[in-house]
């Protein structure tokens, strides 16, 4: 086909293919200018023409697309909308979080204006509160940044001063000295229903009134560590936010919505106060964890102490703190967190190495994974250590993962599952070993084995060299068991036969 006179109608993915091709090739928006006017200076394009041209701003003439083509060696017809191959304009993120990216192309379609028509249409049909939709974006975001807030550890460090174990009565002080007056009231638990049915506890732990006034309910105190988290939240909330802002209500059971606790109607809407809100609210958790948790100290006690689960105990924090603190601390960047609830039912999660979510807790899946650790605990609780190696496609390659999981009862009662785990993949590759091979060999002897192996020698040593180097005693004590086939769900089970009668349907 002959290059047309005219490409504006047929350049909605142009500036993606631009940017991605320059990306996978390494070279930034200055290489690429270069490299064309070395070919052509006359219709080379500059720096700023070319960020234009990759965000959609200007569509380039037929003679400046045959120089951008030169350089990639591509056929400028490639660059068109006939050709809008998958893999062309979906950004490379990378182990960049769970969630896959897509171009925002044509991008007349997602400007601003259409998105803030259409989203609230969306969140409405879908049954997305306006607040899940900010945690989403805010999860997001964190992942994309593989936790790492060097501006809120430093908040935090200022005021508990590198401090690990401060006690309630050190918490306590702080907040008095930020002329925050402590108060108590006794509130029993209800029993609530979530908007799948399953039942659970609710209990307010505390609320803050202000301008200044934290209130903590006096069933809590048997729990000092939730007392530490709640203070270290609002202590949070007052520095880096104003005191007048602050009318949060801190609860256990199976969401942690302000809406909820505050008896609220959901909200289908979104508008820039939930965004504000849902983003305070982050930052003071994450305050919350650093200043119970200070990242230097904490990563040395973690490495002392093998990132073993039961660290939480020399700290004085709850298990869930010192988890999620494990994947913000760790010189390693590839963890990830689950907080379990129930079958399928999600409270917390972090991704921060792109491992793909089983299932979430918005809508009821029918064919769950029974074999993700988190769940196999919940349901069959196992005493002593719970370690597991995974085999999992993300994508279409396996990828070796180990994680522990332990068993908890939160304060109002509620069992739960906590699980902290990390992608051995990257860890194999800075070895110079082909992890592509070794996880593709280990998946192979899980699916001879009906689903789970135990895990062939040459790889036992593998990855038992990565547990000394990573310093991380639970992966020895995963290899050690048998490894498991997991899925994210049931209709791409890899098990033979299938978990699911769906999925053997469909081999049929």
């Amino acid at each position: 086909m002959a290059l047309s006179k005219s490409i504006i109608r047929q350049s909605h993915f142009l500036g993606t293919k631009v940017r991605n091709l320059r990306k996978r090739n390494h070279l930034t928006m200055e290489d690429l200018s270069a490299r064309c006017i070395r070919i052509n200076p006359e219709y080379a394009p500059s720096v700023s023409y070319l960020s234009m041209i990759e965000r959609g701003k200007r569509v380039p003439s037929i003679e400046m697309l045959k120089v951008i083509a030169q350089v990639f060696q591509k056929d400028p017809n490639w660059f068109l909308d006939d050709q809008p191959e998958a893999v062309d304009i979906t950004p490379n993120k990378g182990s960049r979080g769970g969630i896959t990216g897509m171009a925002l192309e044509p991008g007349f379609l997602f400007s601003e204006e259409i998105l803030q028509i259409a989203i609230p249409e969306m969140l409405s049909q879908t049954g997305i509160s306006g607040r899940q939709f900010a945690q989403l974006l805010i999860r997001a975001h964190q992942e994309s940044l593989k936790n790492h807030f060097p501006d809120l550890e430093r908040a935090a460090e200022n005021i508990g001063q590198k401090q690990l174990n401060l006690t309630v009565e050190d918490l306590i002080d702080i907040a008095h000295h930020l002329g925050l007056r402590i108060h108590w009231f006794s509130e029993a638990s209800t029993e609530i229903r979530d908007e799948l049915g399953l039942k659970a506890n609710r209990l307010v732990t505390s609320y803050f009134e202000p301008p200044g006034s934290i209130y903590l309910n006096e069933l809590m105190k048997p729990y000092p560590t939730r007392i530490k988290y709640d203070l270290a939240v609002y202590i949070g909330h007052n520095i880096l936010h104003s005191k007048e802002g602050c009318k949060t209500v801190l609860s256990i059971g199976h969401t942690n919505s302000w809406e909820e606790a505050y008896g609220e109607a959901q909200n289908y809407d979104i508008n820039s106060i939930d965004m504000l809100k849902a983003w305070r609210d982050f930052e003071s958790s994450f305050f919350a964890g650093a200043l119970l948790c200070p990242k230097v100290p904490f990563r040395q006690l973690l490495d002392r102490n093998g990132y073993e689960i039961s660290v939480h105990e020399k700290v004085g924090v709850s298990p869930s703190v010192a988890m999620r603190r494990m994947t913000a601390v760790s010189p390693y960047p590839y963890w990830h967190y689950f907080d379990a609830y129930g079958e399928g039912k999600l409270k917390a999660v972090y991704r921060g190495n792109g491992i793909p979510l089983p299932w979430g807790n918005m809508r009821k899946v029918k064919d769950p994974c029974q074999h993700w650790a988190v769940f196999r605990q919940l349901a069959t609780p196992k005493a002593g250590s719970s370690a597991q190696i995974s085999l999992l496609n993300v994508g279409d390659e396996p990828r070796i993962y180990c994680c522990e999981s332990v068993n908890v009862t939160d304060p109002a009662g509620n069992s739960r599952v906590l699980c902290a785990g990390i992608d051995l993949n990257p860890a194999l590759e800075a070895q110079g070993w082909d992890a592509l091979q070794i996880a593709s060999s280990l998946k192979e002897a899980c699916i001879h084995g009906g689903g789970g192996a135990k895990i062939p020698e040459p790889i036992h040593q593998r990855l038992t060299t990565i547990a000394k180097i990573l310093n991380i005693n639970w992966i020895e004590r995963g290899i050690a068991q048998d490894a498991q086939l997991i899925c994210s769900r049931g209709g791409v089970c890899p098990r033979t036969p299938n978990c699911y009668e769906s999925g053997k349907e469909k081999k049929k």
